[in-house]
């Protein structure tokens, strides 16, 4: 990892939810690659907005699988968050006028987001990757590299879309709330109502393209320090083939845009005052073969939980699902609490 920044070039370092196994892709090379045959194999990185997506041929890369030795790393809770009130006012500000626009009844859901900048207090970026690796073993843990994005890391708990064949499986995520230990979440109509939201809208999405969809019922997930409402969906292909008009359907899903999908997308690029850039993309391996007789997978994820690094100072993306019913102040005070994910690890 350090040898491939140090010379810049493209790599991918990665661990899957509730894996032991690390993997990194390394180009040997400096080419830029972008993907456009989605029959190739390799490592994607997605913006949520465009669709120029980066990617590692594995063709053109080192591939290197580790096994994870047990440390006993055990996170710090963060320091508590110094507030800057001219954040808040602008991102309550933000939240308001979603609250406005659903109200009308232009928008089901908005999801609004906004960045915050942290100091890392360790010089080797690698080691912020191992706290990473240690402190969320249900995520998907990635550190990505490219001259053409920068260095991004992360630990997200949202799968976009696996395949495998014909078989497609994806996830209905939404609702947040802080883990207490020994204590069942309780959820309100404005989060269950939220996650009701993103499922009709996949089950909506994929119906064109798929047969035999099935869905499990809503149940509480844990991804760290906070707790979601989730929903397995899983269906089968038409075709193998279609699965770039599905990845592209899904993407960005309402739980990272809203509903209309196109609309809240528009919305939130006329509204929030950056760019995303990767946050709020998706991320994984295209295509995978392993070479043991199983068919090529392909395991793509939601890039959300994540951060940028530029030398000490990591930029932290963190957004929340806003409904009629939201509360400025309260989603403000949820984006701090999600924030913690990457906060923990600096």
């Amino acid at each position: 990892m350090q040898n491939q920044l140090q010379e810049q070039r493209p790599f991918a370092v990665y661990s899957k939810p509730g894996s032991a196994t690390v993997t990194g892709i390394f180009q040997t090379n400096i080419e830029e690659y972008y993907l456009t045959d989605f029959t190739k194999q390799g490592f994607v990185f997605a913006p949520f907005e465009g669709d120029k997506y980066l990617f590692i041929p594995m063709q053109e890369s080192d591939v290197i699988t580790v096994t994870i030795e047990a440390n006993g790393f055990a996170p710090a809770e963060p320091q508590p968050v110094a507030i800057n009130p001219e954040s808040k006012l602008g991102f309550e500000d933000l939240v308001a006028r979603c609250v406005t626009a659903i109200k009308t009844g232009a928008f089901g859901k908005l999801v609004a987001s906004r960045s915050e900048m942290a100091q890392l207090s360790v010089t080797d970026i690698t080691k912020v990757y191992q706290n990473l690796l240690y402190a969320y073993p249900n995520a998907f843990k990635y550190m990505f590299f490219h001259p053409a994005s920068g260095l991004w890391m992360g630990a997200t708990p949202e799968q976009l879309l696996k395949a495998q064949n014909h078989t497609i499986h994806t996830v209905a995520l939404a609702g947040t709330q802080l883990y207490k230990e020994d204590e069942e979440a309780v959820w309100e109509n404005k989060e269950k109502e939220e996650q009701q939201f993103v499922t009709d809208f996949i089950l909506n999405e994929l119906k064109d393209y798929t047969n035999q969809i099935t869905t499990t019922q809503p149940y509480t997930f844990r991804a760290g320090n906070i707790v979601h409402i989730k929903t397995d969906i899983s269906a089968e292909l038409k075709e193998a083939s279609l699965l770039k008009e599905v990845l592209q359907t899904l993407h960005p899903t309402p739980a990272v845009c809203g509903l209309p999908k196109t609309k809240a997308k528009q919305f939130i690029l006329d509204n929030e005052d950056y760019n995303r850039e990767y946050y709020s993309g998706f991320l994984g391996e295209l295509n995978r073969d392993f070479a043991t007789g199983k068919q090529a997978q392909t395991d793509l994820f939601v890039n959300l939980r994540c951060m940028k690094i530029n030398g000490n100072v990591a930029q932290l993306f963190i957004g929340c699902g806003i409904t009629k019913d939201s509360n400025p102040e309260k989603e403000f005070i949820e984006t701090v609490n999600k924030s913690m994910t990457m906060r923990r690890v600096l």
